[in-house]
C-alpha cells in the first residue's frame, strides 16, 4: 500500500488537516488592511462631506448689522480736551485813553504766526494791547483786521514763545442742542479757567446792548463766562474751536452769567479774516 512517503516533496496539498500550518508565514495584521480601507474612502468621504457642509454655511445666521459695526471711538476726557487747548489761550490787557488798564479779555491763538482771534469789544479804543501766553511770556500786540458786524477782531504780537501751539478749528455745522459747550478763558483775571455746559441753542440773533448793532447767526450754550472771558474759544468734546465767545445775557442788566452766553462760529470769526477753518 503506498504511503504519504512515497509522494514526492511538495506534492502534499496546503491546508490538509493532517498538515502542521507553517509556522514562519504570519497573515496580515488586521491594522494594515484598515489603513489601506481608510486612505481608499478619504477622498470619497470628501467629496460626500463638501456638499454638507455648503449646506450648513448657507444656513448658518447672518451677523446682525449692530453686530457688523465697529466699536465706537471713546470719547476724550475733560482733562485731556482742556490740556488740547488751554496752551493756544492767551489773557488780553488793553490800555485804556486816559492811561488806566482795562479788565483783561481773552483770545485763541489761530495759527503758526502766533495770529489771535478775540472779540472785537476787548480790544476796541485801545490804546495798547499786551497779550500775556500760556508760558508767562508778553509782548506787545496790534490789531490787524476787525469786523464789526460780527464782533471780531485779529491780533498780531510782535514776540511769540519759543513753543507756541495754535488751536485746532473745527466745524460749527456739526454742532446739535445738546452737545458739550467747553469754555477756556480768564474770568475775572483768572487765567485759563475752564467751564463746561452744553449748547443750548443755534443760529441765534442778539441785539448788543449800547452799541446798535445785533449779531446773527450766534450759538447759544451755559457754560459759565463773566467779564474776561469774551474772546475766549467755545470748544467741542475733541477740542476744536467752534466759536469765539462774544458775551452773555443778563436781564438785571448786570455783567454776571445768568445761564445765556453766545458765541460767533468760527467759520464766521475766521473765514472773514481770510482764514478758512480746518
Amino acid at each position: 500500500m503506498p504511503t504519504r512517503a512515497d509522494r514526492p516533496y511538495g506534492s502534499f496539498l496546503r491546508g490538509h488537516h493532517d498538515v502542521a500550518p507553517d509556522t514562519g508565514v504570519q497573515a496580515p495584521p488586521q491594522r494594515t488592511r484598515f489603513r489601506t480601507a481608510f486612505r481608499r474612502a478619504l477622498p470619497w468621504s470628501a467629496v460626500l462631506a463638501a456638499p454638507a457642509l455648503a449646506i450648513a454655511i448657507s444656513m448658518a445666521p447672518a451677523p446682525r448689522p449692530e453686530e457688523a459695526q465697529p466699536s465706537a471711538t471713546p470719547t476724550p476726557p475733560m482733562s485731556e480736551v482742556y490740556a488740547k487747548v488751554a496752551p493756544s489761550v492767551v489773557q488780553i490787557k488793553a490800555l485804556r485813553p486816559d492811561g488806566t488798564l482795562g479788565e483783561s479779555g481773552s483770545g485763541v491763538i489761530i495759527d503758526d504766526a502766533g495770529d489771535i482771534l478775540t472779540a472785537l469789544h476787548v480790544v476796541q479804543n485801545a490804546q495798547g494791547l499786551t497779550v500775556v501766553f500760556a508760558d508767562g511770556t508778553e509782548s506787545a500786540a496790534v490789531i490787524i483786521s476787525e469786523v464789526a458786524a460780527s464782533d471780531i477782531a485779529a491780533l498780531r504780537p510782535s514776540t511769540t514763545p519759543a513753543q507756541l501751539l495754535p488751536a485746532t478749528l473745527g466745524s460749527p455745522s456739526s454742532l446739535r442742542i445738546g452737545d458739550d459747550a467747553i469754555v477756556v478763558g480768564n474770568p475775572f483775571a483768572l487765567t485759563r479757567s475752564l467751564s463746561t455746559g452744553v449748547i443750548s441753542g443755534l443760529d441765534r440773533t442778539v441785539q448788543v446792548p449800547n452799541q446798535g448793532r445785533t449779531l446773527t447767526g450766534l450759538i447759544q450754550f451755559d457754560a459759565a463766562v463773566n467779564p474776561g472771558s469774551s474772546g475766549g474759544p467755545l470748544v467741542n468734546r475733541d477740542g476744536e474751536v467752534v466759536g469765539i465767545v462774544t458775551g452773555l445775557v443778563n436781564p438785571t442788566g448786570q455783567p454776571a452769567f445768568s445761564g445765556v452766553g453766545f458765541a460767533v462760529t468760527i467759520d464766521t470769526a475766521a473765514g472773514a479774516l481770510g482764514v478758512p477753518p480746518d
